[in-house]
């Protein structure tokens, strides 16, 4: 097994149990609480379906994408996040409407993407990417719990976010090899899509 594909799985495994531990959290504060600022904001990005999808989605698109965008899109990703995160934390004042709209956005339009099965310029990837990490370091910035550490909390949720990628990368490489992987990974997009469509409309 090449070491490139081990390292996928491993990332995979890692993140898999990053879900299973935010299943046990039922609150932000009870998060830090149960488990510490790191892991509170290492199993932070999970707890919400939109973030999740969203970050799962980067991961596939850039592997769609192949070559170095498989981990520099994702790594811009949690960059702008870092950047929305401070920002958040600052609590600027932007509209918690705007940003949540922002976020579905964001899964509608990563759905979009990975359901088209194209290969998209990769300048205009990582432009949406800029654009939608902010907002999602932003809300994350926001729900910082007032008991955690901000910056370790900060360290555990960027880590998480990069983990989730990950997974979304995994699950992107691992649909090359089978036959019909680009038909259930095109069903995927456009599942994603439709609950992005639902948290517009406020019915998630």
């Amino acid at each position: 097994m090449r070491f490139r594909t081990r390292l996928l799985i491993v990332a995979g495994l890692t993140a898999g149990l990053i879900v299973a531990l935010a299943g046990a959290a039922l609150a932000h504060e009870n998060q830090v609480i149960r488990f510490g600022s790191f892991l509170g904001g290492l199993t932070h990005p999970v707890l919400g379906l939109d973030h999740f999808l969203a970050m799962v989605s980067v991961g596939i698109v850039s592997s769609m994408l192949g070559g170095r965008a498989i981990w520099t899109v994702p790594s811009l990703f949690v960059v702008m996040m870092a950047i929305g995160g401070f920002i958040g934390r600052a609590d600027v004042g932007l509209g918690g409407t705007a940003i949540e709209t922002g976020i579905a956005v964001s899964v509608i339009a990563l759905g979009l993407a990975i359901a088209a099965d194209r290969k998209l310029p990769v300048r205009a990837v990582m432009g949406a990417v800029v654009f939608f990490g902010f907002f999602h370091g932003y809300a994350h910035g926001v729900e910082i719990p007032n008991i955690a550490r901000p910056v370790v909390y900060a360290g555990g949720f960027l880590l998480g976010t990069a983990l989730i990628h990950l997974l979304g990368v995994l699950v992107g490489e691992m649909t090359k090899r089978y036959t019909r992987g680009r038909v259930a990974i095109r069903a995927v997009g456009a599942l994603f899509v439709v609950i992005g469509v639902l948290f517009i409309l406020g019915v998630m």
